[in-house]
């Protein structure tokens, strides 16, 4: 493949050359002009990059499949995501000249003393061709990475369960016990965060059913000739406590194996929201009353049981697969889905379906891939427990094994990261002008005195890289999301040759 030409660019007012928005599509699956588009070559036979073109060259801020911003009333609500045009992801950055340590250092050493960064700091960029390092400051040490922590939490539970892992949530029917009673019939969470109670919305379309379960379960009971059963649900897959250590919280529901809708209590489907408190009551008394729709009457109110090893199934259903769950998780910072993540990855790998049990099983699904975990903790796997630690080494690590085109199966990791003027928690934090838009991939973190941004980016000259950069100690959120972004924009601007 022959390059194009480009012009080197050192200032930071300069705008994106056509090879690196060519390089970025075709990374990415993503194209922010329709000049760019041609270059990046054939669409797919679904429409697929079509898709993506039209939406992109539109300019707004609504993202692919469980990617939605806030675009304008009446845009569609999702699109086609970009797994299927990602074949070539690196190809063309490995043609392109790799950036030198000292160059990048001339650029990213002053603003990493902003003082905006706080007292602590780290910042870590890899070049994802070579797999080597071309910037590092302090970059072994532990820090809290806050939301950054889900990048971990998606490279251990893709590797341990799989991107095509489904997980099920179904019902069986206990055997007669030989008296003239009605039947029990138990609802049995799989740990699906976003199986939906919800007749129509954003997410509904791909998401597992409680209403379609409740037809099938209904179905099946009346091919049985039964009209009347006792319903009861079962949550014995998870273990520990359920509520998360910070308490009850709009950022999160407590953590069960049976819940709908994350336990929103609105009609929202991302970011903070009225949470349950009994996601999995709550979730069951809906399913009874779907079941009394269909005709099933239920006697008494549900309540909490283990199914026996006797029990028959019903009926089930499957949520998105995990690869799915992976990009929304990304784009969204969705902290139900990380927290139901890192417990799947711990029943794969025959853990205690925990919050101890998931922080131990995602450590041994990544030293299984010989990443560098020296100084980390995995207290949770959604970042809103201080207690994590992560250093920029690692993330960095993460991103260069998602980014590996043969790793197809963690591919998820990368589509899923928020782009930035586009998609997600990005979504409004580059302006249209930003060298950054559109090239920047990442994943955001931020608590109170923390902020962290970790994801990927093509450079001036067309190559990609992976990059993390963590901060601790902030006073200012705004102006420490403002330094980090401004970092990774720099990136992007920059040949650093």
């Amino acid at each position: 493949m022959t390059k194009p030409s480009a012009t080197k660019l050192t200032g930071f007012s300069g705008k994106l050359t056509t090879w690196q928005l060519t390089a970025g599509a075709a990374a990415f699956g993503l194209v922010i002009a329709v000049g760019a588009v041609a270059a990046a070559g054939p669409w797919d036979s679904s429409g697929q990059r079509t898709a993506e073109r039209d939406r992109a060259a539109s300019q707004e801020a609504w993202g692919g499949a469980d990617h939605a911003g806030r675009g304008p009333e009446g845009a569609p609500e999702s699109a086609p995501s970009a797994p299927s045009v990602l074949a070539g992801l690196g190809a063309p950055a490995g043609v392109a000249p790799a950036p030198t340590g000292s160059a990048m250092a001339d650029v990213l050493d002053p603003l990493l003393k902003d003082p905006a960064l706080g007292p602590e700091r780290s910042a870590v960029v890899l070049d994802v061709a070579s797999g080597k390092r071309v910037y590092g400051k302090g970059a072994g040490d532990g820090l809290t990475p806050a939301s950054t922590v889900k990048i971990a939490t998606a490279v251990a539970a893709l590797s341990a369960a799989g991107p095509d892992h489904r997980i099920t949530t179904k019902t069986l029917i206990e055997p007669a016990s030989g008296s003239s009673g009605a039947p029990d019939v138990v609802l049995v969470g799989g740990g699906d965060p976003t199986l939906t109670a919800r007749k129509d919305g954003r997410y509904t379309d791909t998401a597992a059913s409680l209403r379609t379960l409740a037809e099938d379960t209904a179905r099946a009971l009346k091919s049985r000739k039964i009209d009347e059963v006792r319903l009861s649900y079962d949550t014995s897959l998870y273990s520990g406590p359920e509520q998360h250590p910070i308490g009850p919280n709009e950022n999160i529901t407590p953590v069960s194996a049976l819940m709908a809708d994350e336990g929103r209590l609105d009609d929202s489907s991302s970011g903070p929201a009225p949470r349950a408190g009994d996601p999995a009551g709550d979730a069951a008394r809906k399913f009874a009353g779907f079941l009394k729709d269909r005709g099933i009457k239920i006697k008494p109110d549900p309540g909490a049981a283990e199914a026996s090893d006797r029990a028959e199934s019903l009926a089930k259903v499957e949520s998105p697969p995990l690869s799915s769950l992976v990009e929304r998780m990304l784009t969204h910072s969705d902290n139900d889905i990380a927290e139901a993540l890192a417990r799947q990855t711990a029943v794969a790998a025959k853990e205690p379906a925990s919050f101890e049990g998931g922080g131990k099983a995602v450590r041994a699904q990544l030293e299984k891939l010989d990443l560098p975990l020296s100084g980390t903790t995995f207290a949770d796997g959604s970042g809103l427990d201080r207690a994590d630690r992560i250093s920029a080494e690692l993330l960095a690590a993460l991103l260069d094994r998602a980014a590996d085109p043969a790793r197809p199966g963690l591919r998820s990791v990368v589509t899923g990261l928020p782009v930035a003027g586009f998609t997600g928690t990005l979504v409004d934090r580059y302006p249209k002008d930003s060298p950054g838009t559109g090239v920047v991939r990442a994943k955001t973190g931020t608590l109170t005195g923390v902020n962290s941004l970790a994801g990927t980016v093509v450079d001036a000259d067309g190559r990609l890289l992976v990059f993390a950069f963590m901060t601790t100690g902030t006073t200012d959120p705004t102006a420490a999301q403002a330094a980090l972004d401004h970092m990774a924009s720099t990136v992007a601007n920059c040949g650093c040759r």
